[in-house]
């Protein structure tokens, strides 16, 4: 077992944004093991998101990102617990980063419970339809999968990060969560393209 020294700790705080102790636990978890300790707190961090999703959201911003030399344009709403929070670096970074993912990444809703009904059951049909040729429990499996996918592709809290795919949004903002200690919430955003009209 590597010793835990106040450096390894540091790095880890520096790394993760957690408290001194809560590093020096995660470290003594996984045996000095920088990366092992990391996901231990992105772990505790999931947990203390769920615990804080039912605290209300009244303060927050309104973000902005034009991109492509005026081509494209978003602005998303964040909402965060107190004042205090939303004024600071973090906050607003996460803000900006969601701004961006909107601009790049293109998605139509913030959430799968925001998908209109009619439109899974649609998109379920012309799934099944594809492979209607298979055993059943296989066509529903299938199915399933691919509306995971399409829900990945346009619902901007599942989508992987444009700068690490390996992360969701979803894992950004309780990442966040984890690190602010107050409850963050998408509200919702708009992308405008020029020359792009919606139906």
């Amino acid at each position: 077992m590597a010793e835990i020294t106040a450096g390894l700790v540091k790095q880890l705080r520096d790394k993760s944004g957690a408290g001194m102790m809560e590093c020096k636990a995660a470290l003594g978890e996984t045996g000095g093991d920088l990366d092992e300790a990391m996901v231990v707190l992105r772990k505790k961090g999931a947990v203390a998101a769920q615990k804080k999703s039912s605290r209300a959201t009244k303060e927050g911003m309104v973000d902005s990102y034009i991109h492509a030399g005026g081509k494209i344009g978003v602005l998303v709403e964040v909402g965060v617990e107190t004042d205090f929070v939303a004024r600071g670096d973090d906050f607003r970074s996460f803000c900006h980063e969601l701004a961006m993912q909107v601009a790049a990444s293109a998605p139509r809703w913030v959430t799968r419970e925001q998908v209109p009904a009619e439109l899974i059951e649609q998109e379920k049909a012309i799934y099944a339809d594809q492979v209607k040729d298979k055993p059943e429990h296989v066509v529903e499996k299938i199915v399933n999968g691919k509306l995971d996918k399409f829900f990945q592709e346009n619902c901007l809290m599942e989508q992987p990060w444009v700068r690490d795919t390996a992360m969701s949004i979803e894992q950004l903002r309780t990442d966040l969560v984890g690190k602010i200690r107050e409850n963050v919430e998408v509200r919702r955003f708009a992308r405008f393209q020029l020359g792009e009209i919606e139906d």
